[in-house]
């Protein structure tokens, strides 16, 4: 189904008091989270299962100015690996996008909305949230609170016995872990479900023996390979780092995120966290918040941490990411697309010649930095397949072609 015909408005999910019976979507559902109900469910997690909030403060928002760019829709570029060259609004609808937002120089100059999606709403940001747990656990390094050397044992005595023991804070950061663990979504047989299983808040069915929590999961992670050798893309290493985090910071990577950043950066909303049987925050997927002050992360970043001449973030935090990580245990990862990228506080580091770096999530969810073009994009999005691979071809070129028209623009 495209974009058009997969819309949930036009298909009229959870319309009604009450829906009819086939428009229903339930949490309970085996295919609540598969395309094309997962279209209105990015929007709707808070409806369906329990959240932790993420406070915005009392404060007034900051103002973002807004200065819109027609041209940006009629912007060309070839896809990556090649192809018939797409316009940026044909990119759009191709990437089933349900909000996207460009700012240039902490302006907005391109704002659009889709599907699920107004610039009201909120939206699951899946693994984007990797990037702000990082991005929490560089600012405590920075700040002498966290030892990147330490070993996850020292801090977190329950994981001595998992995988995660003798890793250290940095390894567990970059993700260079060696795990057992395969977190492939088309394989109905990964350890990523069984995990889901364990976070899952619902009561466990009849017989159900496993983990029962995020924590209780993390202590069972067997060893697979040696630490610090290979990069290999596993959530577990975020929700180990949230509990380091909340270990040391003693609160929550939510509290910690919403006393530090979000109610401190001039948001819009309150953004929230899904969260498991006893609260626990997802810190490797569960973030869900506006699309706007999604961009007022990005531009934080890009303004090495500070906003209206209040620093928030250490400037090292954001040197250590922008630098990004190992790009040999990268490589060894495989990402045919990424050639050339590494991985650093979790965050994807692109190495181009504009040094821009991501954060990047399942389904089409990003923000983009471009530090040259003082630029950073912001998207929410419900594409069918849940690897970026299936959207990275007509939205990395996308993105470099906005970034060279801004650059012509100053």
């Amino acid at each position: 189904m495209s974009a058009e015909t997969s819309d949930p408005i036009t298909l009229g999910w959870m319309v009604g008091s009450p829906p009819p019976e086939d428009k229903i979507i339930r949490f309970s559902d085996p295919d609540y989270f598969s395309f094309p109900k997962l279209r209105w469910t990015v929007c709707h997690f808070r409806q369906l299962m329990p959240t932790v909030g993420v406070s915005r403060g009392l404060g007034a928002p900051a103002p973002l100015k807004r200065e819109m760019d027609d041209a940006i829709n009629a912007l060309t570029f070839t896809p990556l690996g090649g192809g018939t060259p797409m316009t940026w609004a044909q990119s759009l609808a191709a990437n089933y996008t349900d909000g996207i937002v460009i700012l240039h120089e902490g302006v907005i100059v391109y704002e659009h909305y889709a599907g699920c999606l107004n610039d009201a709403g909120e939206h699951g940001a899946m693994s984007v949230t990797k990037s702000l747990t990082g991005l929490l656990g560089e600012m405590l390094v920075a700040e002498g609170k966290l030892d990147e050397t330490a070993k996850v044992a020292a801090i977190v005595p329950e994981l001595a016995e998992s995988a995660f023991g003798d890793a250290t804070v940095r390894q567990v950061l970059d993700m260079t872990t060696g795990l057992r663990y395969n977190e492939d979504y088309a394989d109905p047989d990964a350890d990523v479900w069984r995990y889901g299983a364990a976070g899952n808040p619902l009561p466990k069915p009849e017989g159900y023996t496993g983990p029962r929590t995020y924590f209780e999961y993390l202590e069972t992670v067997a060893r697979q390979g040696e630490h610090g050798v290979a990069f290999g893309y596993k959530t577990i290493n975020t929700d180990t780092l949230g509990w380091i985090i909340a270990r040391v910071a003693g609160k929550s990577v939510a509290d910690l995120l919403a006393e530090r950043i979000w109610s401190q950066m001039g948001a819009e909303q309150d953004a929230y966290y899904t969260v498991d049987s006893i609260g626990t925050p997802f810190a490797g997927g569960g973030l869900n918040a506006g699309l706007r002050d999604l961009a007022r992360i990005g531009q934080l970043m890009l303004d090495g941490g500070v906003i209206n001449g209040r620093r928030l973030i250490p400037e090292a935090a954001i040197d250590s990411i922008r630098a990004g990580g190992d790009k040999m245990a990268f490589e060894k990862a495989g990402y045919g697309l990424l050639k050339g990228w590494s991985y650093r506080g979790m965050w994807w580091v692109t190495h181009n010649e504009n040094g821009a770096y991501m954060a990047r999530g399942v389904h089409g969810q990003a923000i983009y930095v471009d530090p040259k073009a003082r630029m950073v994009i912001a998207r929410f999005a419900s594409t069918p397949q849940a690897g970026n691979t299936a959207n990275d071809p007509t939205s990395l070129p996308a993105y470099y072609a906005v970034a060279k028209h801004l650059m012509k623009m100053r």
